[in-house]
């Protein structure tokens, strides 16, 4: 593990002195999603305008719900921004094989490869929409709530990766895995709003099966004090068993892989 966290940091520096070299680029990028989450901000405000709760939400309520889903796909964004391309990226060029020819696990390798800096942007956002809303709310900020915020997004993030690798290892069969990750990923749009506004199909859907619920309604609802039980604290063992199930998929994949033949 050790060894792999040192690589890790080896991969992300050499991606920085790329990024480095161009310097506006580098800041478009990471600031271009913060204008991206404005414009959705903007839209829940003005509905709030005219309606001043939402089954029983308010405005900074759901603004806490934003913010914890946005650090979570954040984590993904920045750190497993390659499962995307896999197929169009590495698979179809013949680039794959390179991963296949080292020393070190090929997931690994693909999502050491590149750290996506847009998602900065998204970060800073969901940061600043927890903090403001905590503060707002007046919710006690005592070690016990800080812990679970943190272990909350942790946990939403590993959701992300994994929901994302599950559905980008359809590259190995059909090469451009995009629409399937796409399919799956759009969901989490649900994921931004109480679950009690939607059909209870829905909330079955964002829990137990892409359950992105875990991301945002929960660990939401569990610090405002909602009533939820036992389910508020499913989030890490959720994350975990996806991920074991995301990388055994992953592993069936590569043993399917056959290069490009070229």
């Amino acid at each position: 593990m050790r060894h792999y966290l040192a690589l890790y940091g080896y991969f992300l520096r050499q991606r920085f002195k790329v990024l480095m070299e161009y310097r506006v680029n580098f800041l478009i990028g990471a600031s271009s999603t913060i204008v991206v989450q404005a414009a959705g901000i903007l839209a829940i405000w003005v509905v709030m305008q005219q309606v001043p709760e939402v089954n029983g939400w308010t405005l900074d309520e759901l603004l806490l719900i934003y913010g914890l889903i946005t650090l979570a796909k954040s984590i993904n964004h920045m750190f497993a921004d390659n499962l995307w391309t896999v197929g169009h990226t590495y698979i179809r060029t013949g680039m794959f094989d390179r991963f296949l020819v080292r020393p070190i696990d090929p997931l690994f390798h693909l999502l050491a490869d590149r750290f996506c800096h847009d998602g900065i942007g998204n970060f800073l956002v969901g940061l600043v929409l927890v903090a403001r809303s905590l503060v707002v709310l007046d919710v006690p900020l005592g070690p016990a709530t800080l812990a679970y915020l943190a272990l909350a997004v942790a946990s939403g993030g590993l959701i992300f990766i994994a929901l994302n690798l599950i559905t980008a290892v359809s590259a190995f069969w059909i090469v451009n895995s995009i629409p399937t990750t796409r399919m799956v990923f759009e969901l989490h749009e649900f994921a931004k709003y109480p679950l009690g506004i939607y059909p209870r199909a829905i909330g079955i859907l964002l829990t137990w099966v892409v359950p992105y619920a875990f991301a945002s309604f929960y660990p939401a609802s569990r610090i405002l004090g909602r009533e939820y039980g036992l389910v508020t604290w499913l989030g890490l063992p959720v994350a975990v068993l996806l991920t074991l199930i995301g990388y055994r998929f992953w592993l069936f994949g590569l043993r399917r892989y056959a290069s490009t033949g070229s």
